[in-house]
């Protein structure tokens, strides 16, 4: 295999999700040559875009949180500023006790920083309520070793705070378990505000009281939906940047010259590539096991992350089938309201733009599936579309049938931040860096969020191109074998 001389590495990604994609972004911006091997048929990993009733819908991540830079910087330097749409004033609840009660004001995850407020909410009983208040008056609970985020909020509020508000909060963004679910990986601030407040009451407080007064939306997405960022971004790398799609990896090895061999395609007729260093931007599972021969260390710890997997059902609605429009963007559900769906998104009320391309349409999105739940999800889509019309029927006295459906199912979709996370990614972290010129990134590491994964691709991409400038870069020639099409494209998904 030829190889020649060159001040200009050659990159490697793994992965074309939102990581991978970013990861390229910046080495090309970097100076690199990048070449991005993605196993399916398409690019965007979760995020994705498709029409329900004619009206461009997304099918996983429907918005970026703007307190985080990292997404909407991405956004300013692909030229989308402009495009950008933000969500209408419209405030979301909590279905607990019977009906759909209003999240209570100061909360910060679910944990209260306003006992009024909480208590005017009446998502608690009286009886949780009186629980919650003792926080103010019990002696500091210690913060040693990670635990759950169950096991310290509950000791601090009582179990209902636990079941009815944090829980709901953390499983919309985990679909997880609060009593398996990292205090110091879910609710870091919280939990920084806990070693040094005697009362989470006051710390959360204080939190909210640090923060900007008028900091402006806090979500934005693009106009037909944050799905079509992949696209945008993929058409921007330009003539540096291959994209592969159907290239599914299956080994990755290091060169004698400190470069790596990716062998991917299918195992009948395999293909190779020489790159002068690796991204890998892959869920946790995967990720385990292109790297278990070369990192064995990083491997075994990748492997102990789970996945919990979800469906999200879309609905489109005449709007003439709700009594009244809905006075909230949506609502969550605890899991011991023992309900089939776990949060419903009203997305022509949180999203003005769909309501002024639709006016006489209702677009809703119903997730179904938590961790340890997936039985759940092992029935039909006319059975999950069924269980998501049943609720909208029940809580919001739906009275007519949608006029158009989909269901979007993800398997092992969301990472499991359980207790001792943090350290888990240290040690994954600590054993990449022993090894040159191979980096990690995506969702499974410091967040789901589309900025904390847009985060963790920058610091990969930068890592790799610091090491490749510091030991010259030998430029590999591409090194493909075999008579498979590997799904080459250019840069469209």
């Amino acid at each position: 295999m030829s190889e020649r001389r060159s001040p200009r590495p050659h990159v490697a990604v793994v992965g074309a999700g939102i990581a991978g994609l970013t990861a390229a972004w910046r080495l090309v911006r970097g100076g690199a040559r990048v070449t991005v091997l993605e196993g399916s048929s398409r690019i965007g990993g979760k995020l994705q875009v498709s029409e329900v009733a004619g009206i461009p819908v997304d099918e996983g991540a429907e918005s970026l949180l703007t307190r985080r830079p990292e997404g909407v910087e991405l956004l300013r330097d692909l030229g989308l500023t402009g495009e950008r749409v933000h969500p209408g004033g419209v405030a979301s609840a909590i279905y607990s006790r019977g009906g759909l009660r209003s999240l209570p004001a100061g909360q910060m995850m679910g944990v209260p920083g306003d006992l009024r407020a909480l208590a005017t909410s009446q998502v608690l009983s009286p009886a949780g309520t009186a629980r919650a208040a003792l926080d103010l008056v019990l002696p500091r609970t210690p913060l040693g070793a990670d635990v759950s985020v169950a096991a310290y909020i509950g000791a601090r509020f009582g179990g209902e705070v636990v079941d009815r508000l944090v829980e709901p909060l953390l499983g919309g963004v985990y679909a997880g378990r609060a009593d398996l679910l990292s205090f110091e990986a879910t609710l870091a601030q919280v939990a920084a505000a806990a070693r040094t407040h005697r009362s989470l009451v006051t710390g959360v407080r204080a939190l909210r009281g640090a923060g900007p007064r008028d900091a402006g939306p806090v979500f934005t997405t693009l106009p037909d939906g944050l799905g079509t960022l992949p696209g945008l971004l993929a058409n921007a790398l330009g003539e540096d940047c291959e994209i592969r799609t159907g290239a599914m990896v299956r080994e990755l090895r290091r060169l004698g010259d400190g470069g790596w061999r990716l062998t991917f395609g299918p195992a009948r007729a395999p293909q190779t590539l020489d790159a002068d260093a690796v991204v890998v931007a892959v869920p946790a599972q995967p990720a385990a096991r292109l790297l278990a021969a070369e990192v064995p260390d990083a491997a075994r710890e990748l492997a102990a992350i789970e996945y919990a997997s979800m469906a999200i059902v879309t609905l489109a609605y005449p709007a003439t089938a709700f009594p009244r429009r809905p006075g909230v963007s949506g609502y969550l559900v605890p899991a011991v309201e023992e309900r089939q769906v776990k949060a419903v998104t009203f997305s022509s009320v949180k999203w003005p733009h769909l309501t002024e391309r639709a006016p006489d349409l209702v677009i809703v999105r119903c997730s179904i599936g938590r961790y340890g739940e997936e039985h759940t999800l092992q029935r039909g889509d006319e059975e999950l579309r069924a269980a998501a019309i049943a609720e909208l029927a029940a809580v919001c006295g739906a009275r007519e049938l949608p006029v158009d459906s989909r269901v979007t199912r993800w398997g092992g979709g969301l990472p499991q931040y359980t207790v001792g996370h943090v350290d888990r990614v240290a040690r994954i972290r600590a054993a990449v860096a022993a090894v040159p010129r191979l980096a990690v990134a995506g969702a499974a590491y410091d967040g789901l969020g589309v900025p904390a994964c847009i985060a963790t691709a920058r610091a990969a991409a930068d890592r790799v191109l610091e090491q490749c400038e510091s030991r010259g870069g030998t430029d590999h020639d591409n090194g493909q074998r075999g008579q498979a099409d590997a799904g080459r494209q250019g840069a469209r998904p």
